[in-house]
Formats: structure tokens, C-alpha cells, sequence
């Protein structure tokens, strides 16, 4: 037993030892203009063996210890910089060896870019440089907007500097979706689709807004636009999950069209009964993350849900950039310090392998999974997935089959330049769960601590709707917005087909735009006459034998842990109300619709203008507790460029 200890003991001291006289190499990393580089992935190697990676920060410094005597090679990465390494770098013991490196742009990757442009003081043209991100942040906020491109980043003698704000939207991946079309009611009595409770569309586009940019008109996601905003629905009565509200109305950009509105309200259940939580928290440390708008946020988003956890809730946090790591085990949500910490101590660098990191934070949810709890991955990330399982059908199958093991993946986006909406949107369908856009703090708070219940418990899955319409009084209708959510009329009773899920408290409006029978529209589609089969003519109310009925609307949704679907019927009547005598919920809604259609120049837009949008939302405003149909406005503002519309002024025109 003495040999065994002294053994120790001598093993300890010759450590201890290694470690005194190890090394270290530091230094500081810049850009052309002597701007620190916030970010930068620095790699330390000893011929094919990684000895440290960690990355430079605010001030642009890094230190990678300890190292034995001896040559390195380090290399430093950053995006839009050229890769830098350096060979037989020498540590010797006891010291650090200083490292100082000018990383230069690399203009091939940069290409086009969208720019603010400042005027500067004349300056010599030997002088000539670019403005760095940083600098532009310190500058007062001008309207003054342009996009060059990249050769043309130095500024001419005595005019303007211009500085990279974000990479060319061309470079962000957002999947093609037509508008969808009028059906005729005699072909197509059914409207069937998945509810969507998605709302990563707006505050997305409103980032482009904010930096003076018009969306790509394939991230207009109409519905996610208009569910973004609270309606004030009633909660559900009795025993029910889900409330239902219906209203039929004039159509604001096609007069002699109706539309109808459909609410769902889900039970608002406070936090101290919810079930308890098994959240892993997944975490993309790569190169592409090291923007302020990116990891920084991300770790600010995830503090701010820490101090919702309850101690029967248990967090994880994993990573993933070359390779995927456990950073934090299953700790319960009372030791709020120590999640805080670990989320403190990430950085970004490196490529993205997505893929494993995904891999090994299912296999922390399953090693902690709660019977009967809410077991979820919340995947933080730019979504540029470019190492490892990338493949959209991989991924797809990967969270496909997870959710089936009663694990759900939550997925929330930041960033901008590289970002990927098509990837981020298609994960969360497939994984149970729901998408959002963080492009502020503010955005954090509300998604993560006000919506807490909703984005995080699922009250209800597979949530269907499906309409039948009444041919008395319906010769077309049209689904605004929901183009990728449109399912088969047989999906509605098949419980094996996935849908929608809804959290606590979450809402969800439904739009149709309607032609009723009779009127004459270019938009009515023409159908083939069967040969087997009768398409009689338009039944009158009478002969159709069901009195005031406009359409029946019926709902299917399961339990978050069940099997078998449930259905609720709803019954909408025919009584249309005045635009400007409906709701505010279905004036302000109708306002968004108009919007989307403007950003997307939508063919069905009609007579859709901005001051048709502002004066239906300034119409709208008595319901906005937290202010986010006032910034609504602002946006439109900014977009339309003017300020001068009276709320109520359309009205009277109208009349």
C-alpha cells in the first residue's frame, strides 16, 4: 500500500513538473486596418495531432497553454478571411510564445455585399481604407443605402467608405413556394392542411427591413407573419385544448370577395403545472457563429431561459463545430449558476459538423428522458450545416425518428449571410416541434421567457384542419399563405400522417380569401366536365337543405403522448360583417395578409397598397400590450416610405 502511494505521489510530482516548465502560445489577431478580429479559430498542431483550438476574443486576443517544449504549427481561420498558418513555432518552457497575425480579407468568398455608405474625411489616396464592422457600429444610424460589390470596398479619394453589414441574401437558403391558387368548390370541396405555429418568417424579414434591405419574397411565409401576433382568442371551455372563433368578412383588396377567418386558441396552462423538463441545449460553436448577432445572442437567449427553469427541469448543454461535445451533463434547473457558466465559457470556431452534434444530443435526451415529461433538443444555430450528416433526407430521418421515441426538437435561427431558413423550417416540421427567428434580445425574451410555455410544451400534436365548403354559397376560396402545409384530404383521418404541433397558450389564425357563388371572377378556375361522375349546378340554399351554413371547419389533434387523434367541429355560419364592424383581431390580421402579399408582389395582392395596410393596423391598435403591432406599423413605414395615414382615413374612402 506504501509503494502504491509513494508511487502516486511520484507520478503527481513529475506532472506538476511537466506543467511548471510547459509554455504557451499567445498573441493578438487583426485585420488590415489594425481592427482586432473577434472570433478567429486558432488551431494549435504537432505534426497530425491537435494539441489546443480556442478562439480569439473581443479585443482579439488568444492564449493556448499549456504546450510541452517543442515545434508547432498554428493556423487561424476566420470567414471572408483568407486562411493563415504558420509552421515550427517554437515554445519553450516556462514562457509563451508570442503570435501576432494580420488576417487578410478573402475577396473571392466576399463577392457582393449589402453596404451602408458614410461620407469620411478627404484622405490621401495612399491612405485609402475600409471601414471595419466594428467602426460602423459606433457611427449614428443614415438612410442612406447601397449594394456594391466587393472590389469596390476601398473609398475613393475624398467620398465614401462603405462597410460590409451582412453577406448578399443570395448566400441564405430559402425554399420556393408558389401562392396558392383558387379552387373551385365543385372540384374541390376540401381544404385540408396542418396548422402552423411557426413564426421565424417575420421577425426575419424584419431584420431585413431594419437594415434597409426588401426581403427575398421567399422568406415571406404569410402565415407565420400574421400568427405571429397575439388575438386575444378566448381559452377553451371545459375540458377542451382548443378554442375555436370564426368571422366572415369584406375582403380588403378585392371588394367583391369575403374573407374568412379562423382562430385557434390553445389552454394557457401555467408553468408551475407543466410537465417536467429533460432540455438539451444544442449549440453551434462554429467559425460562421462568431458574429455578435450569432453565439453572443445565442448565449444571451439561453440565460434568459435558464431563469425560467424549475428545479424538477434538467438541462444539458452539447456543442458542435469540427467535432461534437458534452459541455454541461443533465443539471437541474435550480442551479442556475453553474448552466449560466457553462454557457459563458463557449466560443465559436471552426467547420460545422450538424450532423453529429444532433446525433449526440439525442443520445443525451434519451440518457436522461423524463416518462411522462416534456424531452426536447433545442438546436441553436445559423443552420449552415457543411460537415458530417448534412444531407436534408439524413436529417429528416434523423429527427423523424427521434420524435418517434417522444423526443422533439425545437429549432431556433440567428444570424444573417449564410443563413439557412430551408434547413431550419424542414428539422423542426419533421422533429415535433416549433421554428423562430432570433434577431434581438427583445425577440429572445419574447419567444424564450413570455412564450415560454408554448415554444417549449406541446399541448397538442399532429393538429390538423380540414374545411368543407357550402357550394350554395362558396364558388372559390383560397388559403392565404400556408403553401407548405397543404395535406391530402385523406391525411385529415390518417393518424400515422404528422402535422403541426401547438404548445400553451399558442394561437394559430387561419385566412381564406372567398368568391362567393355567383360572382363573377377572372379568378374562378374553369373544370373539365366528368365523364362517369354528375357536377350538377350550384345547389340553392333550399335544395341543399342546410339552412345558414357557410362551410364546416373540423379539427384533429392528438395528446402529446397519445396515438389516436380527437376531433372538434365547428359550424360557421353565413353572416358577413362589415370590414370596418369586425373585429380588430380580423382588421389588424387582414393588415398583416396585405403586407406579406406586397412584400411577396403577390399575384392575388388585387388592390393591396401600404396605406390600405397602415390604416386597417392604426384601426387595430387598442389590443397591443407589448407594442409589437405599433413596431408592425413602423416597418411598414419604413417600407412604404411614408408617414402621412390617418387612422380611420381608408374607411371613409371605402364608404
Amino acid at each position: 500500500m506504501k509503494k502504491q502511494l509513494i508511487f502516486w505521489m511520484l507520478c503527481m510530482l513529475v506532472s506538476i513538473q511537466a506543467m511548471a516548465q510547459s509554455g504557451g502560445i499567445a498573441g493578438k489577431v487583426i485585420d488590415n486596418n489594425k481592427e482586432p478580429l473577434i472570433g478567429v479559430f486558432v488551431e494549435v498542431s504537432q505534426g497530425n495531432v491537435i494539441k489546443g483550438r480556442v478562439t480569439t476574443n473581443a479585443e482579439g486576443n488568444y492564449i493556448v497553454k499549456p504546450l510541452s517544449p517543442g515545434r508547432y504549427d498554428v493556423t487561424m481561420k476566420m470567414p471572408t478571411y483568407k486562411t493563415h498558418k504558420v509552421t515550427g513555432v517554437i515554445v519553450s518552457p516556462n514562457r509563451n510564445t508570442m503570435l501576432n497575425t494580420t488576417l487578410q480579407l478573402d475577396k473571392k468568398e466576399l463577392k457582393e455585399v449589402s453596404v451602408i455608405a458614410y461620407k469620411v474625411p478627404l484622405i490621401d489616396a495612399d491612405e485609402r481604407k475600409v471601414i471595419t464592422a466594428e467602426e460602423i457600429e459606433k457611427m449614428p444610424t443614415r438612410n442612406t443605402n447601397s449594394v456594391i460589390n466587393s472590389k469596390a470596398l476601398s473609398a475613393p479619394q475624398g467620398t465614401v467608405a462603405a462597410t460590409p453589414i451582412y453577406m448578399n441574401p443570395s448566400k441564405e437558403s430559402y425554399k420556393k413556394e408558389k401562392d396558392n391558387d383558387f379552387m373551385n368548390v365543385r372540384a374541390n370541396p376540401l381544404s385540408t392542411m396542418s396548422v402552423d405555429v411557426d413564426r421565424a418568417s417575420y421577425s426575419n424579414i424584419r431584420r431585413f427591413i431594419n437594415e434597409g434591405q426588401t426581403p427575398p419574397a421567399d422568406a415571406v411565409r404569410i402565415e407565420e407573419m400574421i400568427n405571429y401576433f397575439d388575438y386575444n382568442y378566448p381559452q377553451p371551455e371545459g375540458d377542451k385544448p382548443l378554442a375555436i372563433v370564426t368571422e366572415l368578412t369584406d375582403c380588403p383588396w378585392k371588394p367583391q370577395h369575403k374573407l374568412l377567418h379562423i382562430g385557434m386558441q390553445a389552454r394557457t396552462i401555467a408553468t408551475d403545472n407543466l410537465p417536467p423538463s429533460n432540455l438539451v441545449f444544442l449549440i453551434d460553436v462554429s467559425g460562421s457563429m462568431g458574429s455578435h448577432n450569432k453565439l453572443p445572442l445565442v448565449k444571451a437567449s439561453l440565460k434568459m431561459l435558464t431563469e425560467k427553469l424549475r428545479p424538477q427541469d434538467k438541462i444539458s448543454i452539447v456543442v458542435y463545430a469540427g467535432s461534437a461535445g458534452l459541455v454541461l451533463p443533465a443539471t437541474s434547473g435550480n442551479q442556475k449558476r453553474v448552466i449560466t457558466a457553462a454557457l459563458d465559457r463557449l466560443s465559436a470556431g471552426g467547420s460545422t459538423a450538424g450532423g453529429e452534434g444532433i446525433k449526440l444530443a439525442y443520445s443525451v435526451a434519451m440518457e436522461n428522458y423524463i416518462r411522462g415529461g416534456n424531452n426536447r433538443v433545442i438546436l441553436a444555430t445559423d443552420g449552415d450545416f457543411n460537415v458530417g450528416v448534412s444531407g436534408d433526407n439524413e436529417l429528416e430521418e434523423l429527427v423523424t425518428k427521434e420524435r418517434e421515441k417522444g423526443i422533439y426538437l425545437t429549432c431556433l435561427g440567428y444570424g444573417m449571410g449564410n443563413y439557412k431558413d430551408s434547413k431550419m423550417e424542414v428539422m423542426a416540421d419533421k422533429g415535433n416541434g416549433n421554428y423562430a427567428y432570433i434577431d434581438s434580445e427583445q425577440e429572445a425574451e419574447k419567444t424564450l421567457v413570455r412564450e415560454f410555455g408554448g415554444t417549449i410544451f406541446t399541448l397538442a400534436k399532429d393538429v390538423k384542419a380540414q374545411i368543407e365548403f357550402n357550394p350554395a354559397y362558396v364558388q372559390s376560396y383560397r388559403l392565404v399563405g400556408y403553401e407548405n402545409r397543404l395535406l391530402n384530404e385523406e391525411d385529415f383521418t390518417d393518424d400515422k400522417k404528422d402535422a403541426g404541433d401547438m404548445g400553451s397558450g399558442h394561437s394559430v389564425t387561419i385566412i381564406y380569401e372567398i368568391i362567393p357563388a355567383g360572382v363573377q371572377s377572372n379568378d374562378v378556375r374553369k373544370v373539365t366536365p366528368l365523364k362517369y361522375q354528375q357536377r350538377g349546378a350550384y345547389p340553392s340554399v333550399l335544395d341543399y337543405n342546410k339552412g345558414e351554413e357557410f362551410a364546416t371547419i373540423k379539427f384533429r389533434y392528438k395528446k402529446p403522448n397519445g396515438n389516436t387523434s380527437k376531433e372538434i367541429t365547428h359550424i360557421i355560419n353565413n353572416s358577413t360583417a362589415r370590414l370596418q364592424q369586425a373585429s380588430e383581431n380580423v382588421r389588424f390580421a387582414s393588415s398583416v395578409a396585405m403586407f406579406g402579399m406586397l412584400l411577396k408582389n403577390s399575384p392575388y395582392k388585387g388592390s393591396s397598397n401600404y396605406n390600405k395596410v397602415l390604416a386597417l393596423a392604426n384601426n387595430s391598435m387598442r389590443y397591443d400590450q407589448e407594442g409589437y403591432r405599433a413596431e408592425f406599423v413602423g416597418l411598414v413605414k419604413k417600407v412604404s416610405k411614408t408617414d402621412n395615414v390617418v387612422a380611420g382615413g381608408w374607411f371613409e374612402e371605402e364608404d
